[in-house]
């Protein structure tokens, strides 16, 4: 990637909305290829960063240096039921790497189980890391996997998050029997507030499915379309 080049916006494209996307290639076959190509394409689209996988932040960092799209990764990835000593390590590794943005899964079993101090430990332990973490520190967007919950963990998890002091809660890893719906972005935006960020992730594909999200409460939208929803805003 040559780290010179023009950071300028594509021509004709509404800035305003590559400002929502956090361009995700979570895929397990991606390879270095494919990095580079999505650190590419959010330099010229000036997205709000790129969602890569723990292995290949140096990467992607390394690719946007010079550049004001973010780096973001993920933690305690797909599943959440990770230790949270390795999600701290895991943080505080992705952040040394160039994270600015970690998005971690909540511990899904034990919020099902009702056992909310173990979810707010192990949401506040990767918090603490990441706003103590040199050389910078990073916001955490807490995915709460929203397909697997009821309304009433829903409501927990939104709470225990902001409770937690993360800056966003998040529908879904992509991963889940289904991604983001707008009564979910909905519920999440009420249950948090203006206060906290709600970032829409999971099935994102076009421009009307962002502008429904958006509509609904989210500020961040998180999608693999991310080049096909803002060759759309063009005129």
């Amino acid at each position: 990637m040559d780290n010179t080049a023009s950071d300028a916006p594509a021509k004709g494209q509404d800035a305003s909305i590559a400002a929502l996307i956090d361009h995700t290639i979570l895929r397990p076959d991606t390879t270095d290829a494919g990095i580079r190509q999505v650190c590419s394409e959010a330099r010229l689209y000036r997205f709000a960063s790129v969602c890569v996988n723990p292995y290949w932040t140096a990467l992607a960092a390394a690719e946007l240096t010079g550049s004001p799209v973010k780096v973001c990764t993920v933690i305690g990835f797909p599943l959440g039921s990770n230790m949270t000593a390795t999600k701290v390590a895991e943080t505080c590794d992705a952040i040394r790497a160039g994270a600015q943005e970690v998005d971690m899964v909540l511990n899904i079993g034990e919020l099902c189980g009702g056992n909310h101090d173990a979810v707010a430990r192990d949401i506040r332990a990767v918090v603490e890391a990441a706003h103590s973490s040199r050389p910078r520190p990073a916001i955490v967007k807490v995915i709460l996997e929203t397909a697997l919950l009821d309304e009433s963990q829903k409501r927990a998890a939104c709470r225990l998050a902001k409770l937690a002091g993360a800056e966003f809660v998040k529908t879904s890893t992509g991963f889940g029997p289904h991604g983001a719906t707008v009564e979910d972005v909905s519920l999440l935006r009420e249950a948090v507030g203006r206060e906290m960020g709600v970032k829409a992730s999971g099935g994102i594909r076009t421009l009307d499915d962002l502008k429904k999200m958006v509509s609904a409460g989210a500020n961040r939208i998180g999608t693999s379309a991310g080049v096909k929803i803002i060759e759309a805003t063009r005129v």
